[in-house]
């Protein structure tokens, strides 16, 4: 009896399921609020029900092993919608970007409701460098067809200002030798740390329990960590965050607002419970103002010292 109404009630579930399916794949977008939201006249996949803009990386000369990459062999941004089960879209995309695009449009797609959820690179040997940043989101169509047009708006208001990339973060240079005042930083950040030649490093250890049943943590490299350089009203923080997926934005936005520039989003391990992610940052500014920057990301996460 158990068994016959254990089957009843799986049956009735994947029937619900279906029908929200179904339900999700006959709604229709709006194409053509899509278009005139984004700048970018989209194709649509009527058998998947998926709308896609792209837009290619034209007007820049990038080559990858000394070949000049036309936009087709994988230089072009992208956004595809299409229908979520409630009442709104799902958007998810990857946006071509130059180093010194990266991180005003990651700001730009926070301001606007969306995710970041990765970054990374996809040649060797390029020229000048390209990165390539995620994006995801769900909600109200034009909502996402918003956040979308400010980014692609974000690095073409950067192109207009300098046609070339940029070289690098900041015009002033990092003292060659560094001389931080530690004390402060590792009472900003609760721990002693590291020192060695005017620098200071601070890791902090998660745990993660991996496919052969073991539990690795900090030493094996499940950590945060942030190291300091330069002196202490010019100064450098680089470093790596591990965090959950459910953290990766919070924690992310956070930085973006200490105005900490992000340089990677990906994965470290793989079959690790719970699944990790890991990114990382690089910041420049008064030693004492990183820290505070690093701790209020770190107080997102349920990372501890």
């Amino acid at each position: 009896m158990k068994q016959k109404l254990s089957k009843i009630a799986f049956a009735l579930l994947l029937a619900a399921f279906t029908s929200s399916l179904n339900a999700a794949q006959s709604k229709k977008l709006d194409t053509a609020q899509i278009d005139e939201l984004t700048g970018v006249k989209g194709k649509l996949n009527e058998e998947e029900g998926v709308y896609k803009v792209s837009a290619p990386r034209a007007g820049l000369k990038i080559s990858v092993d000394k070949w000049e990459m036309p936009p087709f062999m994988g230089l072009t941004s992208w956004a595809a919608f299409m229908p979520d089960m409630k009442d709104g879209a799902m958007v998810m995309g990857d946006l071509v970007l130059m180093q010194d695009e990266v991180n005003p449009v990651m700001s730009a797609l926070f301001e606007n409701g969306l995710q970041v959820t990765a970054l990374h690179n996809h040649f060797f040997f390029d020229e000048p460098k390209v990165y390539f940043m995620h994006l995801g989101g769900e909600g109200d169509t034009a909502k996402l067809a918003k956040g979308v047009r400010a980014a692609l708006d974000t690095v073409k208001k950067i192109r207009a200002a300098n046609s070339e990339p940029g070289q690098s973060f900041s015009s002033s240079g990092i003292p060659a030798k560094s001389s931080l005042t530690v004390e402060p930083l590792q009472d900003v950040l609760g721990t002693k740390g590291e020192t060695k030649d005017g620098m200071f490093k601070a890791v902090f250890g998660r745990t993660v329990k991996m496919p052969c049943g073991c539990e690795v943590g900090k030493e094996m490299g499940v950590n945060t960590w942030a190291a300091f350089a330069g002196a202490d009203d010019n100064a450098v923080v680089d470093g790596d965050f591990v965090v959950l997926g459910e953290e990766l934005q919070a924690a992310l936005k956070s930085l973006r607002k200490s105005g900490i520039n992000i340089v990677a989003i990906h994965h470290h391990m793989i079959g690790e419970e719970p699944r990790m992610i890991f990114f990382h940052y690089w910041g420049r500014g008064s030693a004492k103002d990183l820290a505070n920057a690093v701790k209020d990301a770190l107080k997102l996460t349920k990372t501890r010292a």
